[in-house]
């Protein structure tokens, strides 16, 4: 009988601080014992299963898929989000609300954050994040060069100074070609003192955010200028290169595939995005599925936002 009753008085203590919702000190005091009695009783009433936790996940959103996508690429965090139909539009738009509610919920006072600045997703983050009041960002960097055709290079430019302005962080830009013309050109440029500068965050970032792209460049780079042209698409085709990362190509099982453009790229390496804190990634729709299930398998990144489509197909 012994045992009937310790289980009797702990259930109780637990029917007050769950059902009746009294704080433990109130437990102490009513039923004559010390706060960590009360506490050692909470602890075995989940432990004799008296006390079973349930979650319930509410409607829109998808914790199964959320963690199998952890289990599996073994993320921190994942962030499928519902979507109406499986379109690039509404699928980027969609994440853009994800990844900018997540972003103001995490973040830390005098964070470093590099921002790939040619990726729309990330612009639709930007657009959707609410000037904050509390925790301030240090530095917004941008992690890949900028410069390009006028109209398209603005959007680097005001994506970046914008998310500054929104995180009361200082903006540093890298108005540099993303891509230049050889290697002598990079050099060239690599030696002015500002661009310099702007890259020795690379490896101090706390934060990075980054789209995910295929082979095949995105409509707003192609508009940008800041692509390669179709006989090297080719030969990173040739090479097995599934997608990228600020230009950085790998393969499908998640190694860098090496060749002779990485020479002509002003951005942060994949080396480098290694070394972040924590590196979220934007990306979703079924022709950048296995780009993303590539750069998953890199081992970079912390937190993926995507959709449930997206989810789906990464998780089969």
């Amino acid at each position: 009988m012994g045992r009937i009753n310790e289980l009797r008085l702990i259930a109780r203590v637990a029917q007050m601080y769950h059902a009746e919702k009294k704080r433990q000190a109130e437990i102490a005091e009513t039923l004559r014992m010390s706060q960590a009695t009360v506490s050692r009783m909470l602890k075995r009433a989940e432990q004799e299963d008296i006390v079973r936790t349930t979650i319930i996940p509410p409607p829109g959103t998808f914790a199964d898929l959320e963690t199998a996508l952890r289990e599996k690429y073994r993320l921190t965090e994942a962030i499928v989000i519902d979507c109406s139909e499986d379109r690039d539009g509404a699928v980027m738009a969609r994440i853009g609300e994800a990844a900018a509610h997540f972003l103001e919920v995490t973040l830390q006072q005098d964070e470093i954050i590099g921002v790939s600045s040619w990726s729309q997703t990330i612009l639709r983050m930007v657009d959707n994040i609410h000037p904050l009041k509390a925790a301030k960002a240090k530095y917004i960097v941008q992690i890949l060069g900028g410069m390009g055709e006028a109209s398209v290079q603005a959007h680097a430019t005001q994506l970046t100074a914008r998310l500054a302005k929104l995180t009361g962080g200082e903006p540093r830009l890298l108005l540099v070609q993303g891509i230049t013309s050889s290697r002598e050109a990079k050099l060239v440029m690599l030696s002015d003192p500002v661009v310099r500068g702007t890259m020795d965050f690379f490896g101090r970032l706390t934060l990075a955010v980054v789209g995910i792209g295929a082979v095949e460049p995105s409509e707003l780079l192609a508009r940008s200028g800041n692509t390669f042209s179709r006989e090297e698409l080719a030969m990173l085709h040739d090479a097995g290169a599934v997608g990228e990362i600020s230009f950085r190509f790998y393969d499908k099982d998640g190694k860098p595939v090496e060749t002779p453009l990485n020479d002509r790229v002003i951005g942060i390496t994949l080396e480098e995005l290694r070394k972040a804190d924590r590196v979220m990634a934007l990306a979703g729709g079924e022709s950048k599925t296995a780009a993303i299930a590539g750069a998953l398998r890199l081992g970079i990144i912390d937190v993926l936002v995507t959709d449930k489509f997206t989810a789906a197909r990464l998780t089969e």
